[in-house]
């Protein structure tokens, strides 16, 4: 059972027979006098070593060296080791061992511990311990195993430091194995033990053997020991049974400030942050004077109480009581004003420390994170490094939090490469905050790559990249992360939110379904975000019952979800039932918010509903004190626009408080392409291409308003300039869901295994409309061979994927496909034609609306 180090052999001691793999080590803190080991936190008697030393002759080397060792010369102790010819006696070493560990010379004690190795075959009992106590004070775990594998006697002593080491490495369950073998050899426990143990069943946590230990505590006679008690009360708090560690400090007879700490501390761990305060009052009331430790946790939990005047009167007693220039209350403090969301006053503590450590940093750059000062994290950053403290694992954390907020991949990169070189890459926490920091700068290969050489992932990094994937627009690698995260690790509440987001974006219904009845199994159907999720991802697909059946049985709605259902009504094209949902809102007592009036001025825009249009722009100042945006603006611009009352449009963007951006006037635009208002729309034109000179949506809406009036000059001269700048087809993909698998086609994708029956079935189809009168291949563009604008913006991807469903469904079966494009003129006529031709309901999402085609209409009532 020695621990993992390779290219070592593990040599087994007696008793000791079946080591296993041990896991990644975890700290655990432990109380040297706690590891048996109190004896050696002073340095060596000299009156004992004296007495052993008595006359030394230069033909003793060991009385020479217990000499030296009394003296306190290590490096002359340790050349006259090296150079004897002979090895001194146990007496001689165990002198050596002690002033190694009291001096902290790790170095000097290994050369010491091989010295020792290579000239005994055995160690005697208190060689064996000197040197176990010294190896496990260093952390050699290893060594120390070595050491206690040649121990033919071992006592308590020697199995406490074992146990002990274990468990200060991080080796838990080893230990706990360590201390059931030790039962075993007969060996009795005694009051050093079971510290240990209990601390080791706390860090695991295992409740069912912390019972046990309590069960031998109470058999070995030792149920009245402070020191025991106290590790029980910590034991019970870390693996959550608050009841019975309360029980146990309610039974105690004598208890000192570690008792109230441990107790108080425990609340805390447990979210129980009022019981852990109202015991902080009793600790006062029974004049049991509160230590550091004890007033730093209280003041970080009073800043989870939301409780400003409650804090304020914690950090005045801590002053009164004379911790006010303590570097850890100092930090506490910050922490606690950073969580109540006041960063000025933790500012002013900040900066009124005669000393700073590398927590104190962190606290400032973690409080202006998590506060949404992002900017201000960086900042302290900075001057972090300016005064030249190193950051520790948890500050390179949260300044990469900061760096994914902020978009700044320069600093996140210089960030990655501390991390890296300082080692703190292994930590998890670093880790995750890299895979957000680089899936939100837009950078999902770097996330993906640190991914893979994660050696540990917990539910927080799988979560990371699958909502880094949806946030790069890579929903279906989003579901395939999630599908095998499901073999390794329990998604989270958080999980199903970003799972069903991808499953929303794509139109995967029936993954949608199998993820809902994950959230059933697992409980958290109302948790969070979650339902808000669902009814999401139902009104996406396009299933309204489902919708509408989600929608009811949410028992706590809030305005995101009404804001969900209204934009289904307008989606599918039902703008009077959103005005009648929107009144059903507000008589439910739920307050509209900005996205709330987005939604109903796009559906009256879309419905031509300008009255009412006007009437919900101007309630929202008068009646709801929402301040428009740019959005609102575009939208009524947009409204006024499309039923041609452009000079009003124009108008209303003169008037306008805020500077119009590229949408207000690209609305603007639109109308007078539909009108075929030349000057205003070349005065729109000038401005729009101004604010976004790259877009190509918006040359081709200027090229498509000279064609329709026939200025053909014109719209070669527009041609020209998008060929200059290189604006290129942006190719449409759409998708369609065919017995539970996703199928994604491109523009004149001829890759899909099916792509011959694909084209035979639309060619069939084809020829069918022609029959019938229907020219499916008509332009309505320009009469030249150049790229039209259906061809530009809509790519008519959604062709083949319903050419897929038909082929691989059965007749009558309904089709839905989602791309994302709009749906263009012509690819609009064809599925109407399709929908007549072979009697079926299709259902196309794209990125403006919802199209149901059946028998030979749309449920849009347009032309796409």
């Amino acid at each position: 059972m020695p621990p993992p180090a390779t290219a070592k052999p593990h040599l087994n001691p007696p008793l000791l027979r079946s080591p296993h793999l041990l896991p990644p080590a975890r700290h655990l803190a432990t109380r040297s006098r706690r590891l048996g080991s109190a004896s050696t936190t002073a340095p060596p008697s000299v009156a004992v070593y004296a007495a052993e030393a008595a006359e030394p002759t230069s033909s003793d080397p060991s009385a020479e060296l217990r000499k030296l060792c009394v003296q306190g010369q290590l490096p002359q102790a340790l050349s006259l080791l090296e150079s004897s010819p002979e090895p001194p006696d146990e007496d001689a070493y165990v002198a050596l061992f002690h002033l190694c560990e009291w001096r902290r010379a790790a170095d000097a004690g290994m050369r010491a511990c091989e010295h020792a190795d290579a000239a005994h075959r055995s160690f005697g009992l208190r060689l064996g311990n000197a040197m176990l106590s010294m190896l496990v004070r260093f952390g050699e775990s290893w060594h120390a195993w070595r050491v206690f594998a040649k121990m033919p006697e071992r006592d308590v002593f020697s199995w406490n430091i074992m146990v002990g080491g274990y468990g200060k490495a991080g080796f838990l369950e080893q230990a706990l194995d360590l201390y059931h073998r030790m039962l075993w050899a007969g060996v009795r426990p005694d009051v050093y033990t079971f510290p240990c143990v209990l601390r080791t069943c706390g860090g695991l946590p295992d409740w069912r053997m912390g019972k046990e230990v309590h069960a031998h505590v109470l058999r070995f006679g030792y149920g009245v020991e402070v020191d025991v008690l106290n590790a029980l009360v910590t034991m019970y708090a870390k693996c959550g049974d608050v009841g019975a560690a309360r029980k146990v400090f309610d039974g105690m007879t004598l208890t000192d400030c570690i008792s109230w700490n441990a107790m108080i501390a425990g609340h805390f761990e447990n979210h129980e942050c009022e019981a852990g305060l109202e015991l902080f009052l009793d600790m006062l009331e029974d004049e049991v004077q509160p230590n550091l430790m004890t007033i730093t946790s209280v003041t970080v939990a009073s800043g989870l109480l939301a409780d400003l005047d409650f804090a304020k009167e914690m950090h005045a007693l801590a002053v009164k009581r004379g911790f006010a220039a303590d570097v850890a209350f100092c930090n506490s403090l910050i922490q606690m004003y950073s969580s109540l969301g006041r960063m000025g006053e933790a500012c002013t503590v900040f900066s009124r420390m005669e000393t700073r450590d590398a927590m104190s940093w962190t606290g400032m750059i973690s409080g202006y994170e998590k506060n949404g000062f992002p900017d201000k994290a960086l900042e302290v950053y900075a001057l972090m490094e300016v005064n030249n403290v190193s950051p520790d694992d948890v500050t390179v954390a949260s300044a990469l939090a900061a760096c994914a907020s902020l978009g700044r991949l320069d600093v996140g990169i210089k960030l990655h490469e501390i991390a890296t070189s300082k080692g703190f890459i292994r930590y998890i926490i670093v880790a995750n905050a890299l895979l957000e920091m680089y899936a939100k700068s837009k950078h999902i290969e770097k996330a993906i790559e640190v991914f893979k050489y994660m050696p540990d992932k917990d539910v927080i990094s799988w979560t990371s990249m699958i909502a880094g994937f949806c946030f790069n627009q890579k929903c279906f690698e989003a579901l395939f992360y999630f599908r095998h995260m499901l073999a390794d690790v329990k998604p989270n509440s958080v999980t199903f939110i970003a799972a069903l987001a991808a499953c929303a974006a794509t139109g995967s219904l029936r993954c949608g379904k199998e993820i809902h009845a994950h959230v059933l199994r697992r409980g958290v159907a109302s948790e969070g975000y979650v339902p808000n999720a669902l009814l999401d991802l139902y009104v996406k697909c396009g299933q309204t019952e489902y919708a509408w059946a989600q929608f009811s049985a949410h028992g706590e709605r809030d305005v995101v979800s009404w804001n969900i259902m209204l934009g289904g009504f307008i989606a599918h094209g039902h703008g009077d039932i959103a005005l009648s949902f929107f009144s059903e809102m507000l008589e439910s007592g739920e307050h509209p918010d900005e996205v709330t009036f987005v939604a109903l001025l796009c559906g009256c825009s879309r419905a031509g509903m300008v009255s009412q249009g006007w009437e919900l722009f101007h309630s929202m100042t008068e009646k709801y004190s929402i301040v428009p945006n740019l959005k609102h603006y575009a939208c009524m611009v947009d409204l006024l626009s499309r039923v041609g009352r452009l000079t009003e449009a124009y108008d209303f963007i003169a008037r306008m408080p805020i500077t119009p951006d590229a949408a207000v006037w690209g609305a603007l635009l639109n109308g007078c392409r539909i009108h075929r208002h030349i000057e205003l729309g070349e005065l729109s034109a000038k401005f729009v291409l101004e604010l976004e000179p790259n877009d190509a949506g918006y040359h081709v809406l200027l090229s498509d308003l000279y064609a329709d009036a026939g200025r053909w000059a014109e719209v070669a001269r527009v041609r020209k300039t998008m060929r200059e700048k290189g604006l290129e087809q942006d190719y449409g993909c759409s998708w369609v869901e065919v017995k539970g698998d996703i199928h994604a086609f491109l523009t004149d994708d001829e890759t899909h295994p099916q792509i011959k029956e694909i084209n035979a079935v639309l060619h069939g189809i084809y020829e069918r409309m022609r029959a019938s009168g229907f020219d499916p291949f008509e332009s309505h563009s320009l009469e030249d061979k150049e790229v039209s604008k259906d061809d530009l913006l809509c790519g008519h991807s959604e062709r083949l994927a319903v050419a897929f469903g038909l082929i691989n469904t059965t007749p009558g079966t309904s089709i839905s496909v989602t791309k994302n494009q709009y749906t263009c003129h012509s690819c609009h006529g064809i599925l109407r034609m399709i929908s007549k031709i072979v009697r079926r309901e299709i259902t196309v999402r794209d990125t403006k609306e919802f199209h149901h085609f059946r028998d030979g209409s749309c449920s849009c009532g347009g032309s796409g």
